[in-house]
C-alpha cells in the first residue's frame, strides 16, 4: 500500500504528507459544518422552500449563527436547496384621480405607526373557485394589521379588512390610507367608512403598481413563498393557512430589508431602529 502511494505520490509530484494530511482532513466530522446545514435546512422548509441566502443570514444571526451569504450559499449548494423567486414587471405610468390624489407619492419610508396604511386585493384558489383576499399594511414597518378573504371582490371585502384594522390599532390623527384605483376602495360605502373614522384617503396612478409597492411586494412573497401551486382545497383551508403566514411566518419571522432586516412586529417594537431604517 505505502509502495502504491509513494509511487502515485511520484507520478503527480505530490507529497507523501500532502496525501496523508488530506487523507487524516476526510476522516474530521466538522460538526459545527453539520449543525449550520441542518439550521439552514430547518430554516428553508419553515420558507416552504422561498428564502434565499440573504434571507437566511439574517434568520440564521437571529437563530445564535453568526453566518456570512457566501457560506449559506455554500450551504445550500450542499444541500440542493433552490429559492424560488421570480422576477416581476410593472406596468406604465397612468393618470390619477382628481377627487382621490395620490398623497403618498411613494413617500414609504413612515417612522410613526398608524400613520399610513396601505391595501390592495389579490385572488387565491380556492377549491373550485377563485376567492379574494384584502390586506392591510401599516407602512411603518410593513406590519400587516388587517385582512380578509371572500368569495367576491366587493366593497365589503375591503371594509372588513379595514375594520379588522381599525379593532387591531385604532385609529390615530391623521392616519391616512392608500391604494390602488380598485373599484372597491372608491366605493361609496368604502368612502364613508373613511369619512367615519376621519381617515384620509390616497390612490395610486391609474396602472401604476409602483405606486403601491409595497402591497405588490407582499403579494408577491405570499404567492411564491407560501401558497401551494395548485391552490388550496376549500376556503376555509385557504383561511386557516393565510392567518399562519399573514398574522405568522410574515409578522414574526420573516426578515424584511425595509427593517434592516428585521421582522415587521419585532422592528414595530424597536422605534429607535425604525428612526435608522425607515
Amino acid at each position: 500500500m505505502h509502495e502504491t502511494v509513494e509511487r502515485l505520490c511520484r507520478l503527480l509530484d505530490v507529497c507523501r504528507s500532502s496525501y496523508y494530511a488530506a487523507k487524516n482532513r476526510r476522516r474530521v466530522i466538522d460538526v459545527e459544518r453539520l449543525c449550520q446545514r441542518a439550521k439552514i435546512q430547518e430554516l428553508f422548509e419553515d420558507s416552504r422552500r422561498s428564502a434565499g441566502s440573504r434571507t437566511l443570514v439574517l434568520q440564521m444571526k437571529d437563530a445564535g449563527f453568526p453566518i456570512g451569504r457566501f457560506k449559506v450559499r455554500s450551504l445550500m449548494r450542499e444541500s440542493s436547496l433552490v429559492s424560488r423567486q421570480p422576477g416581476h414587471r410593472y406596468k406604465r405610468t397612468g393618470q390619477a384621480r382628481v377627487d382621490i390624489p395620490n398623497l403618498l407619492g411613494r413617500q414609504f419610508d413612515v417612522t410613526t405607526p398608524n400613520k399610513m396604511w396601505c391595501g390592495d386585493i389579490t385572488y387565491v384558489w380556492t377549491g373550485e373557485q377563485w376567492s379574494y383576499l384584502a390586506v392591510v399594511i401599516d407602512l411603518c414597518a410593513r406590519r400587516v394589521v388587517g385582512w380578509a378573504l371572500s368569495e367576491k371582490p366587493d366593497a365589503q371585502l375591503v371594509i372588513e379588512a379595514l375594520n379588522r384594522a381599525v379593532e387591531l390599532r385604532g385609529v390615530t390623527p391623521g392616519l391616512m390610507f392608500h391604494s390602488d384605483q380598485g373599484s372597491q376602495y372608491a366605493s361609496r360605502k368604502f368612502r364613508q367608512m373613511l369619512w367615519r373614522h376621519r381617515i384620509q384617503q390616497s390612490m395610486s396612478r391609474r396602472g401604476n403598481c409602483w405606486d403601491n409597492a409595497p402591497m405588490e411586494r407582499l403579494f408577491r412573497s405570499l404567492k411564491t413563498e407560501w401558497i401551494p401551486p395548485l391552490g388550496y382545497r376549500s376556503i376555509n383551508a385557504a383561511r386557516e393557512d393565510l392567518s399562519r403566514y399573514l398574522e405568522g411566518y410574515y409578522n414574526w419571522r420573516r426578515p424584511h430589508t425595509a427593517n434592516g432586516g428585521l421582522p415587521p412586529a419585532v422592528a414595530e417594537g424597536k422605534p429607535n431602529l425604525l428612526s435608522s431604517f425607515g
